[in-house]
């Protein structure tokens, strides 16, 4: 018996109920079975670590991924309409699934041999792109579809929106929109063109195959399309999409943006987040504020480069970097690929020779375009010759060839020069006296040809920089400033071989006979030096120089240790000379002070130790207290006593309680010298710097600096540290390799003037500052030539400054004539101060 019609339909729409229920059921239980293991809506984008200045500018971001988190209201219009039109035009009228979109993106597929739209909508790419991976399995399919429902259902179509914009890759290892503004054109979001905005957004269907840097036509076929697509939606005019459409497409990488320069200290900021947080907290989404200072950091960056190069020319042009094969007639494309393996290095640009006329040369920089040399910026270039330079060109020719690969400069009036990268180093480091706070650190020419930070990395030797804290030993155990030594030959070592013998001598070569020891550390007379250090004995300077942070353990028990032959970094020189620029007080460098997670929370906030004469006993109490522990506190920089009105203390870099609130106990650093003997070693240094080894100071027109200069034997170091009240800085110059910097480069000649670029930057504006004169300092007039007391109304006497416990023998009846600055006793006795617990350590800077 024949089954009628209405039977058969009524069993094929039974039989496809069940189908359905059977499928609505599979579905319910693979959503049981799988949402246990589904990702959460909640879960975090892998945001960069930011490592910011003092003020908030961005130094430097770290993660895996270059990623630029936005807000949906940081997104142009523009750019959400060009991604619109390139991904899912339908996206805020579906609920995750756009089936008419699938269906359109089959037919072009099937019609065209290019796909125009994807099938997937922007909810099921966030989906993907956040939380799941881009393999092909069933598992992963089923996934996709259960997160896209619950993030439709979480979330607003302007969250989801942001979200993708926030997590979708873009080629260059750049995720999100911002990030591949930033990469591909150097721009933030709201200064991008039409033209840019359709590009990016043609990117995201396949980035290999649509990125403008390694595609350019199959970028600009695409760019058309998103063009064609947002005039069809009518975001654009057609007149709008027709001007965007000639825009070049080509482009390159560039740098990720930041307000400041400072690698070298942003790279020690994120070792220490991740000794702290664990390897993953770079993209945990951590804001770290360091203590660096925008200008005084671009200051270092500028003086550190221009001073070495500055030292590098005068050892001559060591010629090309490579050599191109041009066509006769290259395209800006050859040329760009010729020049691609060559990268910046500090601020000096690759660049090709193209032509080379009489006086000049053509050249093409890299990502620049086309620009032309003078013989200004070419006349410097002497051939490097071994053992000095050639003879000066007398033509182009004589210095670069076409397909010459070169390195190019700016003047400081804007003209192009022809440059080299420096073979030599250099660091600079420096420091707020008062808490320690580095606020400036530069440790090389580059850092991205060479990440060896020589302010923490470099232990090198301080020749004679050193020698002031010999000195101040020898003014803490009963020497004076008017000590007279003698400037004469010393031979030292046993036995008749003369190859076994020390002979010590002058880097300026000769002998001054007896010497006062102030002018044997103005002129830094070695064989005076070596006498001190004899006279106050191995064991008294190594345990009085630990207490400005060097490690007595590497201290040398030999006479070269009087001329700085142990090994010290330049932040612990730096922070070595901070004791006496705050007067005597031994403050920890640091550089981080306050670090803030994801949500902002404030999970670290400094507490350095800050350098406090107001908060040590006054003068009666200390004589009381004269076999009592010294003290172990100081308070607020802007607290200093006595006149007040002579030094401007700079505010430390993380807030303080002001001097009508005492710095707390826990808060105060530690007095390791005696004001009077900080006070008067830095007094001599100003005479270095006024009339010594570090005269150039003098060029910048300052009352206020003091410092010394350091040459080691060999010359492969050369150094000097300055100060004024309110800022220390070291620099220091050398060959990673340990070569001489040559037979006539000193600290004065290399150091001094980078010290001085440096300076003269980073105390522009700023009054004097020097410490006011501590009591139980006297004036007494003495012989230049015997150091001893004279007459008051002696025309031969000069006056001489002393400890009023350490006077010169037969001082007493012109002692007690003159009118001395305070009393014998003050704010600290002049005995040996206690050593700050872990002073003979390293020198942490978190």
């Amino acid at each position: 018996m024949k089954r009628s019609p209405i039977r058969w339909l009524s069993l094929a729409i039974l039989g496809l109920g069940g189908l359905g229920l059977c499928a609505v059921y599979a579905l319910a239980c693979s959503y049981v079975y799988l949402a246990p293991s589904l990702p959460t809506a909640e879960k975090a984008l892998p945001v960069p670590l930011r490592v910011l200045t003092r003020d908030g500018k961005l130094i430097s971001r770290f993660s895996e991924q270059r990623r630029i988190p936005v807000r949906y209201e940081d997104i142009p219009a523009l750019v959400r309409e060009a991604v619109l039109s390139a991904e899912d035009d339908r996206f805020f009228e579906h609920h995750g699934f756009d089936w008419m979109g699938i269906l359109r993106a089959l037919v072009m597929d099937t019609v065209t041999a290019q796909a125009g739209q994807g099938g997937s909508t922007i909810s099921q790419q966030a989906a993907r792109n956040m939380f799941l991976s881009l393999d092909k399995t069933a598992r992963r399919k089923l996934s996709e579809v259960f997160v896209t429902y619950r993030m439709e259902k979480d979330f607003t179509k302007e969250q989801i929106l942001a979200t993708y914009l926030n997590v979708v890759f873009f080629g260059q290892r750049s995720y999100g929109i911002a990030a591949a503004a930033e990469t591909y054109y150097g721009r933030t979001l709201d200064e991008l063109s039409v033209a840019q905005a359709a590009t990016l957004a043609g990117i995201i269907q396949a980035p290999a195959r649509y990125n403008p840097i390694v595609n350019a036509p199959a970028a600009e076929g695409r760019r058309s399309y998103v063009l064609r697509r947002m005039t069809h939606l009518g975001y654009i005019s057609a007149a709008t999409a027709a001007a965007a459409a000639r825009e070049p497409v080509a482009t390159h990488g560039y740098a990720p943006k930041t307000d400041v320069e400072g690698a070298y200290g942003a790279e020690l900021v994120r070792q220490e987040i991740v000794r702290r947080y664990g390897p993953n907290a770079v993209n945990a989404g951590y804001t770290v504020y360091t203590t660096l200072d925008e200008t005084k950091q671009t200051a270092a960056t500028r003086a550190l480069r221009q001073g070495l190069m500055i030292y590098d020319r005068r050892y001559g042009y060591r010629g090309r970097v490579a050599k191109l094969v041009l066509s006769a007639d290259p395209s800006v494309e050859d040329l760009e690929n010729g020049l691609e393996k060559f990268p910046v290095v500090g601020e000096l640009q690759p660049a090709v020779v193209t032509s080379v006329a009489d006086n000049s040369a053509a050249i093409y920089i890299r990502n620049q375009g086309a620009a032309r040399i003078s013989w200004e910026g070419l006349s410097w270039a002497r051939r490097a010759v071994a053992g000095g330079v050639g003879a000066a060109p007398r033509k182009a020719a004589d210095i670069v060839q076409r397909g010459d690969v070169i390195y190019i400069s700016n003047d400081e009036h804007g003209k192009l020069q022809l440059a080299q990268v420096p073979a030599a180093q250099a660091a600079i480091v420096s420091l707020d006296p008062h808490d320690g706070a580095i606020l400036a650190l530069v440790g090389g020419f580059d850092f991205h040809s060479n990440e060896f930070n020589r302010v923490t990395q470099a232990h090198r030797q301080p020749g004679s920089g050193f020698k002031p804290f010999l000195y101040s030993a020898a003014l803490e155990n009963g020497l004076t400033a008017a000590s007279v030594m003698l400037d004469m030959p010393i031979v030292t070592g046993g036995g008749s071989d003369a190859e076994d013998r020390y002979r010590p001598k002058n880097a300026e070569g000769g002998f001054g006979g007896p010497m006062r020891l102030r002018e044997a550390l103005v002129h830094s007379r070695n064989l005076v030096s070596i006498r001190v250090l004899q006279r106050v004995g191995f064991d008294k300077v190594i345990d009085y120089a630990s207490r400005f942070g060097f490690d007595p353990n590497a201290m040398p028990r030999d006479l070269t240790l009087a001329l700085g032959s142990q090994l010290a970094t330049p932040l612990q020189m730096a922070t070595a000379y901070a004791v006496f620029a705050n007067g005597g007080f031994r403050v920890e460098p640091y550089l981080i002070t306050r670090i803030e997670d994801a949500t902002g929370k404030v999970v670290f906030e400094a507490q350095p130790k800050i350098a406090c004469p107001a908060c040590e006993p006054p003068p009666a109490q200390a004589v009381a207290a004269v076999d009592a522990p010294a003290p172990t506190s100081p308070a607020p920089a802007a607290a200093a006593t006595g006149a007040a009105a002579t030094t401007t203390a700079a505010a430390p870099a993380n807030p303080t309680p002001s001097s009508s609130a005492p710095v707390p106990p826990d808060r105060r650093a530690p007095r390791v010298i005696t004001a009077q003997n900080a006070w008067l070693m830095t007094d001599i240094m100003h005479d270095v710097a006024a009339r010594g080894t570090g005269k150039a100071t003098q060029e910048l027109g300052r009352d206020d600096l003091a410092g010394k200069t350091g040459t080691t034997d060999a010359g492969t170091d050369n150094w000097f540290n300055g100060f004024n009240a309110n800022l220390v800085a070291t620099v220091w110059l050398g060959y990673d390799d340990m070569r001489s910097l040559g037979e006539h480069e000193e600290g004065a000649t290399t150091a001094v003037p980078m010290w001085n670029l440096y300076m003269r930057e980073a105390l522009r504006g700023t009054p004097s500052a020097r410490m006011p004169r501590p009591d139980g300092l006297v004036d007494i007039r003495i012989s230049p030539t015997t150091g001893a007391p004279v007459s008051p109304t002696d025309p031969n006497g000069i006056t001489e400054i002393f400890i009023a416990d350490h006077l010169p023998e037969g001082s007493q009846a012109v002692y007690d004539t003159a009118a001395p600055s305070g009393p014998a006793a003050s704010g600290t006795p002049a005995g040996n101060p206690a050593r700050p617990a872990g002073s003979t350590g390293g020198t942490p800077i978190f």
